[in-house]
C-alpha cells in the first residue's frame, strides 16, 4: 500500500477497539452499564436519542471500568452531550487505577477537556483498568469508553501444548506478554521501561523466535542498539549488556541464518570482543568496568555480580566462538578467551542469577545453590536462565509456582517482578482493595519497581515459554536457520506433549504420544540429529 504522504513512516501495527467487560464501582453515575458491549466508536448526535444509550456522571461522579485483559494503547471518549474535564488513570491493577499512578515513562493520570458532542482519544501506555472521575461542574454524558488497543499482528508459528494445563496457560500468557511488548521496537514493558535494554532483551529474543516466523523486530532492535552506542562504551552504559548483545546476536542468526545481518554488526562485533579481551585479569577473572549490572537483586552484592560476569564473560566468548567460523576467521583468540576465564570460578553469594550463569556457561555447575529453596531468589528477568540451569521437573515446578502464582492472583500478563511471599495476605489485583489484605501492585516491590511504578507486562518475563518450547520439544540449532537440528525432547513429568518450533524453512513439529515415544517431522531442508 502506497502512502498519502513523501516523507510518512508507516506503523506496522494494527489497532483495535475493545469495550469493557465489567463496572468495577461507580458513584453518582446513571447507567454505567451503558458503557459495557458495543456501543460504537462514534458519537450519536442527540436525534438518535443517544442519551438514552449514554452513561451520565454528575459532578464528581466516577465510573472504575475492566477491560478484561492488560493492553498496549489508549482509549477513546465518545461524548453525546456538553463537553466538559475528566480525570482518567490508567491501571495495570484495580489498586493503580483507584490511586496516583507513577508518571515515568508514559502519563497514567491525568486532567483532559472532552469535546462537546465529540471524541476524544487519549494515553499511549499499558493498563486494563480505567477510572474516569467527573471533575467538571455540570452532569457529563458518555457514549461509549472504548480502549484503543496497538499490537503487531504476528503468525503464531510456534505452539506448545501438554498434559498439563497450568502449563499451557502460562505459555499462552507468556507469549501475549511478550507481543504486547513487541512495539515499533522490542520494549521492555509497555506501562514503563517502554525503551530497549540490551541485556533485557535476551529472554525476549528467545521467545520471538520460539513463537513467530516474523523475526524481523529482533533485527531492528539489535541494530539500533549498534547505531545508539558509543563504541567505546557498553550497550545502555553497561559491558554486560553489550555481552547480551553478542548471545542475542548468536541466536538470532542460529535460528534465522540471516548472513547479511550478521555482515552488517561485523565491525560491532570485533569492537566488543577487542574491550572484552581486555577485561580479562592475568588470572582469568573478568574484570568489567563500572557501570558492573547483572541484574537487581544483585546490585549490592558485589560477590553475585562478579561471580555472575565471569559466567556470563564465557558464555558471551562461547558465542563468538560460533561467530567467528561465518565471519570466515580462525576462532584461536576466542577459545584462548575462555581458557583463560575457565581458570577462576568465584563464589556467587547465594545468588541463583550468578550461578545459573555460571552453570550455563560451563564454568563449573551451582545446581546446589540453585536447588537451595528453590522457590526463592528469583527474578522474573533472570528466572530464564534459571530455568536453563535447571533439571526439567524441578523447572517445571518452579514455572507452575512462581509464574503459575501471578495467574492465581489475576494476572493476564506476566510482571517485572515477582516474590511468592508477596501473596501470603494478598488481595487480586483485579478486584476492589480487600480490608487487611496486603495490595499487590501497591505494597511490594524493590529497586527500579518499587509500589505502582511496578510493571506488570514486562517482555523479560516470558522465559517459561520458550523454556518449555527449547527444553520440552527438544530443539537445539547446530547450523545456522535450522539447517541442521538436534532434537533430545526431554518431558519431565508431563503424560503428553505436542508443538511447534519456527525455523527458515518451516515448523518442525514434535510430538509424545506415550512415554519416551516421540515423533518429528520437519522440511526436506533439515537434518535432524538426535
Amino acid at each position: 500500500m502506497n502512502s498519502l504522504y513523501k516523507h510518512s513512516i508507516r506503523d506496522n501495527r494494527v489497532r483495535e477497539y475493545l469495550p469493557p467487560v465489567r463496572v468495577l464501582l461507580s458513584e453518582n453515575a446513571e447507567h454505567p452499564e451503558n458503557l459495557l458491549g458495543e456501543n460504537g466508536i462514534q458519537v450519536y448526535l442527540y436525534h438518535f436519542n443517544a442519551s438514552q444509550r449514554a452513561t451520565t456522571l454528575q459532578p464528581g461522579g466516577m465510573v472504575l471500568l475492566d477491560y478484561g485483559v492488560e493492553l498496549a494503547g489508549g482509549i477513546r471518549v465518545n461524548v453525546s452531550g456538553e463537553g466538559g474535564k475528566i480525570r482518567i488513570r490508567f491501571g495495570e491493577s484495580v489498586s493503580e487505577a483507584l490511586n496516583t499512578p507513577n508518571q515515568d515513562h508514559a502519563i497514567h493520570d491525568a486532567e483532559l477537556q472532552l469535546p462537546r458532542i465529540g471524541m476524544l482519544e487519549y494515553g499511549n501506555t499499558g493498563f486494563r483498568f480505567i477510572s474516569i472521575v467527573n471533575t467538571g461542574s455540570e452532569a457529563l454524558t458518555l457514549f461509549s469508553v472504548y480502549a484503543v488497543a496497538l499490537y503487531r499482528n504476528l503468525e503464531l508459528a510456534g505452539s506448545f501444548q501438554c498434559s498439563d494445563e497450568r502449563l499451557n496457560k502460562i505459555w499462552d500468557t507468556a507469549v501475549y506478554t511478550l507481543q504486547l511488548c513487541m512495539q515499533d521496537y522490542i520494549y521492555d514493558g509497555i506501562k514503563r521501561d517502554r525503551l530497549l535494554w540490551m541485556g533485557d532483551m535476551h529472554p525476549e529474543v528467545r521467545g520471538i523466535l520460539a513463537a513467530f516466523n516474523d523475526t524481523s523486530l529482533v533485527e531492528k532492535s539489535l541494530g539500533f542498539m549498534v547505531k545508539t552506542t558509543n563504541p567505546n562504551r557498553g550497550m545502555n552504559d553497561c559491558w554486560s549488556y553489550s555481552m547480551w548483545y553478542l548471545i542475542c546476536l548468536q541466536d538470532y542468526f542460529f535460528a534465522t541464518g540471516n548472513y547479511s545481518f550478521l555482515e552488517s554488526q561485523r565491525e560491532a562485533v570485533f569492537n566488543i570482543m577487542e574491550h572484552l579481551e581486555q577485561f580479562i585479569g592475568d588470572d582469568g577473572s573478568e574484570q568489567i568496568p563500572e557501570t558492573r549490572f547483572l541484574d537487581w537483586p544483585t546490585r549490592d552484592n558485589e560477590v553475585a555480580t562478579h561471580a555472575g560476569l565471569q559466567g556470563l564473560m564465557l558464555w558471551a566468548f562461547r558465542a563468538l566462538e560460533d561467530l567467528m567460523k561465518y565471519y570466515d576467521l580462525p576462532s584461536a583468540r576466542t577459545i584462548e578467551a575462555q581458557q583463560k576465564l575457565r581458570r577462576h570460578c568465584p563464589p556467587c553469594g547465594g545468588s541463583k542469577s550468578a550461578a545459573a550463569l555460571q552453570t550455563i556457561s560451563g564454568l563449573c555447575d551451582r545446581t546446589e545453590i540453585i536447588e537451595n529453596d528453590p522457590f526463592h531468589g528469583i527474578s522474573t528477568f533472570m528466572g530464564f536462565c534459571i530455568l536453563l540451569a535447571k533439571n526439567t521437573v524441578p523447572a517445571l515446578e518452579m514455572i507452575r509456582k512462581y509464574w503459575g502464582a501471578m495467574l492465581d492472583f489475576g494476572a493476564t500478563t506476566f510482571w517485572e517482578d515477582f516474590d511468592l511471599d508477596w501473596i501470603k495476605n494478598a488481595a487480586r489485583i483485579d478486584e476492589l482493595p480487600v480490608p487487611g489484605k496486603d495490595d499487590l501492585h501497591a505494597d511490594f516491590g524493590a529497586w527500579c519497581y518499587k509500589g505502582l511504578r511496578h510493571s506488570l507486562c514486562h517482555g523479560w518475563s516470558c522465559g517459561p515459554m520458550p523454556f518449555m518450547s527449547e527444553r520440552i520439544l527438544g530443539i537445539e540449532f547446530l547450523e545456522p536457520g535450522g539447517k541442521k537440528i538436534r532434537f533430545a525432547p526431554d518431558a519431565g513429568d508431563l503424560d503428553y506433549v505436542k508443538g511447534a518450533y519456527p525455523t527458515a524453512y518451516g515448523k518442525v513439529a514434535v510430538e509424545m504420544k506415550s512415554a519416551g515415544k516421540w515423533e518429528i517431522s520437519a522440511p526436506s531442508e533439515i537434518d535432524i540429529v538426535e
